[in-house]
């Protein structure tokens, strides 16, 4: 009989993502027969306070998607139990091995990651990292490069590397892994996705919300180290690289690390000619006066809560063509996009009305909906006798070809990733060398930055950042994408 474990299962990622998912995937039956769901934390609670709190934060989430099932929840509830333990002591843990039993074991990590090599060495110690258990790591892993490493070298030591899901909740997401259907599984893409055809790239993560009472952590992270190191890289991975043999996690992993390798380093001298470092202060968000970053800290920093990247990409496929990255809290709306923007016509026939042809735009949404929309030129309804184009946007989500057809739910992105690693699927995690390549990256651009002395630069809260950032597209004679763009 298999058993997952949730050390850190009554903190907040435990019963705002992870056991919401849990019952979502009860509620469609598709976890595994006999599973057990064991939370592990330091907090001393019986089994029924715990299953009565997993219900609480379930059932909210659950009617608020008519997805509520008594029937459902009671069949998750058989499965759930509960041990107070303290994770990074292997005595305390062999009373949760008993628990598990003899069955294969994976154990998500919703602690902290400073936590991470203490407790899978007392795992080891307890019996919980026997050759068919697995173990879910949640970002960020490190710091840096080098954190990155003294972490992942416990963990190496306690697992091997096909027992180890690093998880990134954006590869979850429907739309994400709709992206390698998009590209690999129609011939009308593919074909085109090179600098023949493709002018630029953009990938924008941007968020409303401010860093509050977060500012501890965020201080020592930074927008470029949390947002970019893993969910932007990741977004980037998925776009430029090439077509896998088949989808086995390898062969989809390795892709993805040629395009890591491939990314042309940021030195100090070009680190403010292709990057953008912002820090929000007092401003207007959605409609409410916010403090400043500093306000809310309580002193002076030079974190970054806003940064736009220019990367590029040095392989056949994408010379000459630069992805723009952006991302930032406090900005005025929540959305994060792909924009795959193609080039301009050579010649347009339609010259006698210049200016009417726009080029071909891909938009992939991700939030605050999920949808894959394509811009391409259309002659507008009427008997002028010239030719009037216009500009519409066709939207390649599910459900378009039939108005009457009921959407699915939109899922959370850990429901997919639970269920892979409890499969033992690793194709939506990251592999150590990817991680390790990405670190490699972001560490060069943070070092450009203390280098060359690169500051934050203010921008107001509910604005797209410091003005340097439009500028950063503008001298290449481009611009970001608008929300209607």
């Amino acid at each position: 009989m298999a058993a997952l474990v949730l050390f850190g299962g009554g903190g907040d990622l435990a019963m705002r993502m992870l056991l919401p998912s849990l019952y979502f995937l009860e509620h469609d039956g598709l976890l595994p027969d006999g599973l057990k769901i064991i939370g592990a934390a330091r907090s001393e609670e019986s089994r029924d306070e715990y299953v009565s709190k997993v219900r609480a934060s379930v059932e909210s989430k659950a009617k608020a998607d008519d997805a509520w099932s008594p029937e459902a929840w009671a069949r998750m509830e058989q499965r759930l139990d509960y041990l107070a333990v303290d994770a990074t002591s292997a005595e305390s843990l062999k009373p949760l091995k008993d628990k598990v039993g003899e069955g294969e074991c994976t154990s998500f990590l919703a602690v902290s990651p400073s936590l991470y090599a203490r407790i899978v060495t007392a795992m080891r110690a307890a019996g919980l990292a026997e050759p068919g258990d697995r173990v879910v790591l949640e970002k960020p892993v490190g710091r840096d490069l080098q954190t990155f490493s003294e972490i992942d070298d416990a963990v190496s030591d306690a697992f091997d590397e096909h027992q180890v899901f690093r998880i990134d909740h954006y590869l979850g997401k429907e739309t994400v892994q709709n992206l390698i259907a998009l590209r690999f599984g129609n011939t009308i893409f593919e074909p085109l996705w090179n600098n023949l055809s493709i002018d630029h790239v953009q990938i924008t993560v941007g968020e409303t919300v401010g860093v509050g009472d977060r500012w501890p952590y965020y201080d020592e992270y930074g927008a470029l180290k949390d947002m970019l190191q893993n969910h932007m890289l990741q977004l980037l991975c998925l776009v430029a690289m090439e077509p896998p043999s088949d989808l086995d996690p390898d062969s989809v992993r390795n892709e993805k690390v040629k395009v890591l390798r491939s990314l042309r380093r940021i030195t100090p001298e070009e680190a403010e000619r292709v990057t953008v470092r912002g820090q929000y202060v007092a401003g207007k968000s959605e409609g409410e006066q916010v403090p400043g970053y500093d306000d809310e800290r309580g002193l002076d920093s030079d974190t970054e809560t806003f940064v736009a990247i220019r990367a590029d990409i040095d392989n056949w496929r994408w010379a000459g063509v630069p992805f723009f990255m952006r991302t930032g809290k406090r900005l005025p709306e929540k959305r994060t996009e792909i924009v795959i923007q193609f080039k301009e016509l050579p010649h347009s026939i339609f010259d006698n009305d210049r200016g009417q042809v726009t080029a071909n735009r891909l938009v992939i949404e991700l939030q605050p909906q999920e949808d894959i929309s394509l811009s391409v030129m259309n002659k507008r309804p009427g008997l002028d006798q010239r030719m009037q184009l216009q500009p519409i946007r066709m939207s390649l989500s599910w459900g378009q070809d039939d108005k009457d057809a009921k959407p699915p739910r939109r899922r959370i992105a850990y429901e997919r990733l639970l269920l892979d690693a409890l499969n033992g699927d690793s194709t939506l995690f990251v592999r150590r060398d990817e991680a390790e390549q990405a670190w490699k990256w972001v560490d060069e651009v943070s070092q450009a930055w203390t280098d060359g002395n690169v500051k934050p630069i203010e921008y107001k809260a509910g604005t797209w950042g410091p003005g340097e950032a439009d500028f950063l597209l503008e001298r290449t004679g481009r611009a970001w994408n608008t929300k209607n763009g």
